[in-house]
Formats: C-alpha cells, structure tokens, sequence
C-alpha cells in the first residue's frame, strides 16, 4: 500500500483557516485525506461536495443553516468541493463565524476551484499542490538503493498510486492509457471555452516530443491550425490542470539571455510517455535525455512543494548557446542544476553563469547522485 506524505497538511492546519488541496485527478487527494482524518484527534465531520443536500446547504449563502451544519466539530473535511456553487462564500462564512474550526477541502480543477475560494478566502486559506507519489513519500514502502534500482520504472511508467501498485508491463500502460484519455482532460474540457479535445491532445503530444526545449507558440499554432491567443490559453489551463509544468528564462542580463521563450514539463513521465504511446524500456529510448530531464524538474518541484521550499525557478540560456536546465532563486542566493543521464557527463559550469553570477552553485545531477536532490 502506497500512503500519501501526511506531515504538509499537519504544518498547514490552523484555526478559521481554510486548507486548498488541488491536484490532478487519481493521483489520491482522496487518500491523502482520509489517512490525515484517520490519525487526526479533531472532531471531524467528513462530506463530499458530490453530495446533493450538502451542495443545497453550503450554496444557499444562509448563515444559520451553514453554522448548524458545522456545530459541534473541530474539523471539516470536504471532498470534491469544486462540486458546490459558491463553494468560497460557504467557506468564508464558516471560518470566520465558528471560532477554533479547521477547513480542510479537495479540489481536482484548480481553476474551476479557485475562482470560486480565490476572493472570498483572501487571507483565510492556505494552499497545498498534490502530484503523483514522490519519491520521498516512497521511502515508506523502499529504501534508497531499491528506489535506484526502480528508477527506470518510474521514467518510463511515472508515479500515479494505481500504476506504482500495478505488477505488470500491459497493466501498467493500460492504467496510464485510461487516466490521459479518460481523466487527465476531464475537468478541462468541461470549460465551455473549450471546444476540441482533439487539439488538446495535439497540443499535448507537440509538448511531449520537445520536453527539455524551447517551445515557440506561434510554431505550435500553425502546426496546430489555430491562433496563438488560443494556444497560450490552452497551455495556460492546461498548466492550471496539473498536467503541464512551465518554466520561463531566467535573465539580469537582457542582451545576452534569452527570456522570452518557455520550456515545458509533464506533471507526470507516465503521462508523457502515454501521450505518445512510447513504452520501450530506457536501453532502447532515443529521448533518454528528455526523460531523465522531466522526471528530474518534476521531482524537484514534489520536494519544493513539500517541504515547502519557496523559490522561483527557471532555465537559463544565452544566444551563444550555454545553458543550465533548471535555476532557482531563494534567500538572496542563485543555483543552477544540469541534469545529465550519463554520470561521465562533464561537471563544468557554462563560462558565462560563473562569470555573470560569481557568487552562484552549480551542480550536475545524475543517477549517481539525484536521490540527494530530491529527497
């Protein structure tokens, strides 16, 4: 059994405060918060916006009815809150008219779920990203040298719970297929601007193929046949869905670094790899490179988050070609981290990082040295 890393929502429950999970669909919100309910000493009440009477009561904006709803109880959970019209004025009034109480609600579409909490819980809520299972959360079921030993699994199979309990190679890519065909746009394509899941999945497979790369909207627009307003909106959303991660350049220094272009990262290397339908073992990949590189920026982000780790992240890369994949910025300090599949890969910092930004870490990271990384 694979448990979700309960420690982020013990250090984010506070009182008349609201606690946000979004997450992409199955990678276990759901889990992660029955597991917190199971071992909490609060009194808790746990509902499901799919719930009818619990929708007409948290909508109906009636202070009484909402505040009799939660008497008693320390903690609320709900799951699926995104279910509920005017989620956000429900909450608001619940956490600032029952003193001591704890919020606690899932939500699969951020988008869809913080436009409704977004305004009314200013400076009432606290927010936590869920992904698939990170490989710290994996420390509970492996030790290091048998996560090293699984690395190449989770390049080509990724990390959602019900693919990591999978046993075999077709049920691994059977669960995969389901979840990017069936699951992954759900919530997206119920937007009503939205119109073509075949251009979603066009866009998406565009993005597999130059994960580690630049991508320039207005070639993706015309290989796409549409303008890039809508491209940028899709990648945005899509972003916004816990499906795509976006880093931007990273620049002091305009007239040498390019910024103005974007590099794109799957949530999820299974997911990626689906997209395409490319399931061949790492011995027999010519995108190796890339895989490494998106599992790398993703677990990073899973570490950052958790942690939490608060620092702004970019790539850098300059018109004469040097490049670093992933910088960040935090506490005043810069570092720069190149992802490299082949340990007797150069450890050399490009001359132009060192020379711009003296006082900047550097570090190449490999299968020798990653789980230093990211754990």
């Amino acid at each position: 059994m694979y448990t979700r890393y309960c420690e982020p929502l013990d250090a984010r429950m506070m009182p008349n405060k609201v606690l946000v999970i979004y997450g992409a669909r199955r990678v276990g919100k759901t889990t992660l918060l029955r597991q917190y309910l199971n071992q909490t000493a609060f009194k808790y009440k746990l509902d499901s916006g799919d719930n009818i009477r619990t929708q007409q009561i948290l909508s109906s904006q009636d202070f009484g009815q909402i505040l009799s709803y939660v008497e008693g109880y320390d903690l609320l959970a709900i799951d699926e809150a995104q279910n509920i019209p005017n989620i956000g004025i429900a909450l608001k009034i619940i956490v600032d008219q029952a003193p001591g109480i704890r919020v606690i609600v899932t939500g699969s579409s951020s988008f869809e779920l913080a436009g409704q909490v977004g305004e009314p819980l200013t400076g009432r809520k606290m927010t936590l990203n869920l992904y698939p299972m990170a490989q710290s959360e994996l420390l509970s079921v492996y030790n290091r040298f048998e996560l090293r030993e699984n690395l190449a699994d989770f390049l080509i199979y990724g990390s959602y719970p019900e693919v990591l309990q999978a046993t075999t190679h077709n049920a691994r890519i059977e669960i995969l297929t389901e979840i990017a065909n069936a699951y992954l746009l759900k919530d997206v394509l119920a937007l009503d601007r939205i119109k073509s899941s075949r251009t979603l999945l066009d866009l998406l497979k565009l993005l597999a193929f130059q994960v580690g790369s630049e991508v320039v909207l207005t070639e993706l627009a015309t290989q796409l046949g549409i303008n890039v307003k809508t491209v940028h909106r899709y990648l945005d959303i899509l972003e916004k869905a816990f499906v795509i991660y976006r880093l931007g350049g990273f620049s002091r220094n305009l007239r040498k670094e390019v910024t103005n272009k974007s590099k794109y990262y799957f949530v999820d290397n299974g997911i990626r790899n689906a997209l395409i339908a490319q399931f061949n073992g790492v011995d027999q990949r010519n995108d190796l490179g890339a895989l490494w590189e998106n599992f790398m920026v993703t677990e990073r982000q899973k570490y950052r988050s958790y942690l939490p780790l608060h620092a702004n992240v970019y790539f850098w890369r300059t018109y004469q070609q040097q490049e670093i994949d992933l910088i960040e910025e935090h506490s005043g300090r810069l570092a720069g981290y190149e992802f490299k599949w082949s340990a007797s890969k150069g450890s050399r910092p490009p001359a132009g990082w060192m020379e711009t930004y003296e006082n900047a870490e550097y570090q190449v990271i490999n299968p020798d040295n990653y789980l230093e990384f990211i754990l």
